[in-house]
């Protein structure tokens, strides 16, 4: 569907022309003088030296032509050149009918539509969620949501760390708390037993403590590097209880990500890509890209075009030992193999940027991709405490994921019951939807790669630019359409009519922006801009429903024109948060 602008902007062209001029020229922005005009076109000003010819003199030529424009109910020539803009509110109001008919409600989805891949959780099993996942999660799958609706084949891969040394720690750790269990039998024939011998807490203690051990403990730590050894040669015993720990594991997993409403469809990991290793590796010593230096294997990736120096990407340690750069080269090599993306993007830390672009130029170098798939990096910034400094606990630690959502939640239940317009039986689940909309859209109003702070009194305010706020205004526009069914009224009747004050024409053109913003934000993967455009969308709405009488109005084919306006709105809006990855509850 074409946009409003594009059509503007058609005219002018049309205008340009016809006066004489390069239609190019008439290209029609926002007006950077709202209290002006809506919109302007500054292609005169543009085309006065080529055309030796004034400004103020090409701008007049073209307002002429315009003077009886459909389009148009202001145009005006402005010196030096500007050409001011005020669309017609009839205009204006055909084009909603046409955007409210539309299923994508004007978004153009891709004509040819991609498989993409994207990475986006990365966390480690038999270790809690904490507050540096946050980002990652919360990013990715609105990432994920605004490709899908853009009529792309998104595959969302949680990417495990499930493999190596972390996993040697907790099998030693156990095997010194519980010697008898048959897992450390080696004369053991039987059936392992089906139930894990540990709970998800207790798994989670167990990692630290192995872990810290190891690193007192040389002796300990050489047996936990034998046991990662067994474990990655089929130990049958070693494999059954690494069996146990992913099932415990990624059972708390899913609970945790599925109360940030994020989910994944690949529950991959390192360990399903250690078969390709060997061939990978091999391949790469064959081909000559891979040699060795001072025992280890690297493969150059420096270019000469580099103003900095990329370290070359290490394959193996001295000691034969795989890295993180060989389980993601790995990784690349099993993703085209399986699923043929034509583009694989990984939601990470920017921190990481430079282990990606080394993993990124030794696959397109090695072959592992081609010049046609498309390896994309999109770095997150830290989330920040209100000292400025990453996120952490009162005390002083990291702080887990589920206890940060539990204190928003918290936090949301007392606003809610203290606003009174919940019964108690409901505020508690209320609180949880509203609680993660202050989270997320906490977190993705702010632009991806940069640092920002998590404040828990403002984030959960219902004034400003936060999820609450925006919740607020989908509610209100809710209940005023439950009130119009109530009172007999339906909310397919009549159609959208000129505006009828200027609040209600400023609505009208933030509701026509949806298609420009969705795809801007997929284009530039920039979910932040789908927050700037709804808090926009909320503020007009507040404005236009503070002005105007809706269930008062008398003249009812006007009040069936403002009904479906509302509904267009709730549509639009609640669309947009489903995006960002997060719905509206009926009352607050």
């Amino acid at each position: 569907m074409k946009k409003l602008m594009e059509c503007m902007t058609e005219e002018l062209g049309k205008a340009f022309e016809k006066a004489g001029y390069d239609p190019a020229l008439g290209r029609v922005s926002v007006s950077n003088r709202p209290d002006l005009c809506e919109y302007q076109c500054n292609g005169a000003m543009a085309g006065a030296k080529a055309y030796k010819k004034a400004p103020f003199m090409i701008a007049d030529e073209v307002a002429a032509v315009l003077a009886d424009s459909p389009v148009f109910e202001k145009v005006e020539s402005v010196r030096p050149g500007f050409i001011n803009l005020d669309v017609s509110a009839e205009f204006l109001a055909s084009y909603m009918k046409k955007m409210e008919s539309d299923e994508n409600l004007s978004v153009d989805r891709a004509a040819s539509p991609r498989t993409i891949i994207i990475d986006y959780g990365g966390p480690n099993v038999a270790k809690p969620l904490h507050v540096g996942h946050l980002r990652s999660a919360i990013i990715g799958e609105s990432i994920k949501r605004i490709a899908r609706f853009m009529g792309h084949k998104v595959l969302g891969d949680i990417h495990l760390g499930d493999w190596g040394l972390q996993m040697g720690l907790i099998i030693t750790e156990l095997r010194k708390r519980q010697p008898d269990l048959p897992y450390f039998d080696d004369n053991f024939e039987g059936e392992y037993p089906s139930d894990p011998p540990f709970t998800i807490s207790e798994l989670e203690e167990i990692y630290p403590a192995a872990s810290k051990r190891s690193k007192e403990d040389e002796d300990y730590r050489n047996e936990a590097l034998l046991a990662t050894s067994l474990l990655q040669k089929g130990k049958r015993g070693y494999m059954a209880l690494w069996n146990h720990i992913m099932k415990v594991s990624v059972a708390d997993l899913k609970k945790n990500y599925e109360n940030l409403n994020v989910s994944f469809d690949l529950w991959k990991g390192e360990s399903d890509v250690q078969p390709y290793i060997p061939d990978m590796v091999k391949k790469m010593q064959e081909d000559g890209f891979a040699y060795e230096d001072q025992g280890a294997l690297i493969v150059d990736v420096k270019e000469d075009t580099d103003t900095k120096e990329i370290p070359p990407c290490m394959i193996l340690k001295s000691d034969g030992a795989s890295l993180y750069t060989t389980t993601d080269l790995a990784t690349i090599l099993e993703r085209k193999k399986l699923y043929d993306p034509d583009e694989i993007l990984y939601v990470v830390d920017k921190r990481q940027e430079l282990h990606f672009v080394q993993v990124f130029r030794c696959a397109r170098r090695t072959g592992i991709v081609d010049e046609h798939t498309v390896l994309s990096f999109l770095g997150f910034g830290t989330m920040n405490g209100k000292d400025g400094k990453p996120f952490k606990t009162r005390e002083g630690g990291v702080m887990r994921l589920e206890n940060l959502i539990a204190d928003i939640n918290e936090e949301m239940y007392k606003k809610i019951v203290e606003n009174r317009s919940v019964r108690d039986m409901d505020a508690e689940d209320t609180a949880k939807v509203v609680g993660l909309s202050a989270v997320k859209y906490g977190d993705l109003s702010n632009q991806a790669v940069k640092d920002y702070v998590f404040d828990v009194d403002r984030f959960t305010s219902f004034e400003g630019n936060t999820g609450p706020y925006i919740l607020y205004t989908i509610v209100r526009i809710k209940s005023i359409l439950n009130r119009y069914q109530e009172e007999g009224g339906h909310l397919g009747e009549g159609e959208i009519l000129p505006a009828g004050n200027k609040s209600e024409k400023d609505l009208m053109r933030q509701i026509v922006g949806f298609g420009p913003t969705v795809e801007d934000a997929f284009e530039e993967k920039a979910p932040h801009r789908i927050c700037a455009y709804i808090y926009d969308v909320a503020n007009a709405f507040n404005s236009f429903y503070h002005e105007t009488r809706i269930l008062g109005e008398e003249d009812p084919g006007r009040k069936k024109s403002l009904i479906r306006l509302l509904d267009l709105t709730r549509k639009v809006l609640e669309t947009s948060i489903d995006l960002l990855g997060f719905s509206a509850p009926e009352r607050m």
